[in-house]
Order: C-alpha cells, then structure tokens, then sequence
C-alpha cells in the first residue's frame, strides 16, 4: 500500500452523485439509501443528475447485462426530476450538513431564470447548502426535444451571465441584452439566504469553458477529463481566468465527477470493469482519450464524447460491437478502480494534482453478478471513510 499523507492544502472532502432512475418499488428508493450511506460515511454533500433518459444505451439494459438489478430498474430511461427530487430530500435533511447539488442541470434545455428560481428556492428550503451544478449539457438531452444545439458553450456563458444578473437586482426589474436570454423588465424578487447565493460550479473542459469557470464559478466539476496531469493544466487555465478577472484563483473549489468501481478482489474489480454495462461509460469518452489505447472509438474518430452521445439511437447489435472493442486499459484510465486501497491511492494522485474534491458514481454495484455487486458494499464503504483522511 503507497502511503497517502494528508494534503498540506485545503481539506479534501467528497460527495455522492446519484442518477435518480425510477424502482419499482418507490421513486425514492435509491436515492433515499444513496443519501443514508452520504451521511454514514461523512459526505460533504449530495448529488443528483439532470437528465430526461439514460447515458446508458437502453438497448444493454437488460437481465443478461443487468442482472437482477434489470427487475428492480425495468426502465434505466425512467429518470426522475431533480429539484423536485432534492426539495424532497432535503426535507429529510433537518439535523444534518449534508450539502445538495444538482450535478449537473443543462443550460440550454432550462431557461436561466427557471434555474436561477430552481436552485435559489432550493437554498432557502436547505438553509444556505444548495449548489447549481451547471453546464453546456449533452444532446441526447436537448436535440431530440425540439431544444436547439448549436453554440453550446455560447448559451452557457449567457445562461451564466443571466442568472447572476436575476441574482444580484434586488428584486429591481432587469433589463437586459442577450443573443439566446434577453430580458425585458424582468423581476426577481427570491432573497439569498443570509446574504448567500447558491455556489455555482461549473462542469467545464474545452479552453472557452474553463475560462467561463474561472471568470463566473465558485467550482470546477468536470466529468471527461481522464489523467490527473491533464486537470492539473486545466486546473491552471481556470485559476488564471479567475486572476484575470479579479477574483481569487484559490476560492474556485477543484473538483471531479468520477466512477468508483471497487470489489474485495483485484480479479472482483477487472470482471466488473470488462461486464457489458460498466465498458458502455467509455462511449461518453472523447475519442483523442480511446486513441491514447490504440483504438478508434466507434463513433468516430472525431468524436466529442459525453456532449455528443445520444445512447437511445444505439440498437444492441451496435451496442454490444461498441462495448467489445473497449480496451482494458481505456476502463482503468476513466474510473477510479481496484480494491479500497488501490482506489485510495489513485485519488491521492489526483489530489496531488490539485483535487480537491471528489463526486462518487458508485459503479461498484453495476456488476451483473449480482453476488459480486453486492459485496463491494463494503469495500465501496471503505473507499469514502477513506477519502476523509486524505
């Protein structure tokens, strides 16, 4: 075991990102236990994603790669709302710290001053510990409604732009100029909590984005970038958009949204990391990272990754040729992976780096062996008890 001293920084700390999915059993089923074991290992905060369906192919959502986990989730598109959800939760939150956080809800798809409304009432509701996760969003998300995808990042920096402007009026009217959000008189009267907004963090990678971040963000939370050397030069282009902008570089939170996919054994955690369902995150990886591995991703060689993909147009046929050429290697690169330890040493290297905060997918339970899955609960229990200590 590589020993793991403390960060001579900031404390590191860790929340729990969960994708909300409909249960036969109740809507709040898994998120409900996702938020018990956030408060029983000593979370920060609590996540939900914003999406209509599934980054997962539905096609692959099936008992021969689900097991039996396909008959509690009959339907992994059957995603549910988060603000409603968060409001929710957050009523059963009275005597805890836990932080909620929207990771992250999608510029385009949601008017700017719902958001702004969405998250401000979710911070009074909370008492101060909401966090707007926001970002340009994906297509499978917005395309396929009738939303327009066409300059994406430019939508963000004035979906950005708006809600701080709604923020910060004091309830006068607001009149603003703007190619995708004008405003017209526009009231917003909702107070901070405290003097408080909600903190907004940002999921950015691309150069315009990361400085959007430094220029507008209290953190940075993205999801593609793969290898800790290339966040840490992210990680520079955001605290020097921050400087550049009069800010403080060292008050933007540096975080990540990462899967998890840990066992009691090493041989446990490779037959997870090669199961159909866990190999289909990769098709959300940029095809310059299946190109680091030797291999064109299926998609093209051009391929932008997670923004791009739209998983309910990739029938089993192609889905499964997609997951097949998938290499080891590739897994490993874009999950947190192995036993407590090993895991607890990758993100020690990440947080040397400059992490400083880490958002949990639980991957670990995505194993059709339904034995197997099931006993990374305790392994998985130990890797976040262990992430307090780093």
């Amino acid at each position: 075991m590589t020993s793991r001293p403390r960060s001579a920084g900031s404390q590191f700390r860790f929340g729990l990102l969960d994708g909300i999915v409909n249960t036969r059993i109740s809507p709040t089923l898994l998120p409900s236990a996702a938020m018990t074991t956030a408060v029983a290992t000593g979370a920060d905060s609590f996540w939900v994603g914003d999406h209509i369906n599934s980054l997962v192919p539905r096609s692959l959502a099936t008992p021969e790669h689900l097991g039996l986990a396909a008959k509690l989730v009959p339907k992994v598109d059957a995603i549910l709302e988060p603000w409603t959800m968060l409001g929710h939760l957050s009523a059963r939150n009275r005597m805890r710290r836990l932080r909620f956080g929207v990771g992250v809800t999608d510029a385009s798809r949601r008017h700017p001053a719902v958001t702004a409304q969405a998250a401000a009432t979710l911070h009074l509701l909370t008492r101060g510990r909401a966090i707007l996760g926001i970002g340009v969003g994906e297509r499978e998300g917005n395309e396929p409604y009738g939303v327009e995808w066409t300059k994406p990042v430019a939508r963000f920096v004035e979906a950005l732009a708006t809600i701080r402007a709604l923020w910060e009026s004091g309830g006068a009217p607001v009149t603003r100029e703007s190619d995708y959000f004008p405003l017209r008189h526009a009231v917003f009267d909702l107070p901070p909590y405290k003097g408080r907004w909600p903190e907004i963090w940002v999921a950015a990678h691309g150069p315009r984005m990361l400085r959007a971040t430094g220029r507008y963000a209290d953190g940075w939370v993205p999801f593609v970038i793969s290898r800790p050397a290339d966040y840490a030069k992210a990680l520079d282009t955001v605290r020097t958009a921050a400087s550049d902008n009069g800010r403080d570089p060292m008050a933007i939170v540096p975080a990540v949204n990462r899967t998890v996919v840990t066992g009691r054994t090493r041989d446990d955690v490779d037959e997870a990391l090669d199961s159909v369902i866990v190999k289909s995150v990769a098709l959300a990886a940029p095809a310059e990272a299946w190109a680091r591995h030797g291999v064109e991703h299926p998609l093209g060689a051009d391929f932008s990754g997670v923004q791009d993909l739209v998983p309910q147009t990739i029938d089993a046929e192609s889905a499964l040729a997609y997951t097949s050429s998938v290499p080891a290697s590739l897994m490993k690169e874009i999950c947190f992976h192995g036993t407590p330890d090993e895991v607890l040493d990758q993100v020690a290297e990440w947080r040397d780096h400059g992490l400083r905060y880490l958002l949990v997918i639980n991957g670990s339970q995505l194993n059709p062996k339904v034995r197997k899955g099931a006993a990374a609960t305790l392994p998985y229990t130990k890797v976040l008890r262990g992430l307090r200590k780093l």
